[in-house]
């Protein structure tokens, strides 16, 4: 009788682990990053892109001057930097 017991509490437990393993192993797909990370990214492809088009508006022979040596490549570098802060950002959870 106490070997019956056993053995139906272990079929319990057997079943019951193993309803919760098919509940854990479906198949979700989805995003590697987060909405915000993806915004951010946008901002910084625009600030890239603004970077490079500030290099291109120098009036200078070869961008030499101000706007294709010092400001456009500074928002440039800046554009990467916010991409980075995008791929490494972790939004809190709720």
């Amino acid at each position: 009788m106490e070997l019956q017991k056993t053995a139906e509490k272990a079929t319990t437990i057997n079943t019951e682990n193993t309803q919760n393993t098919t509940l854990n192993t479906e198949n979700t797909v989805g995003f590697a990053l987060e909405r915000i990370n993806y915004i951010i990214m946008l901002a910084g492809i625009g600030m890239m892109l603004l970077g490079f088009v500030i290099m291109s508006m120098d009036k200078e022979p070869f961008g030499f001057g101000f706007l294709g040596l010092t400001l456009g490549p500074i928002i440039l570098f800046l554009g990467f930097m916010v991409q980075f802060v995008a791929i490494l950002y972790k939004p809190k959870s709720l």
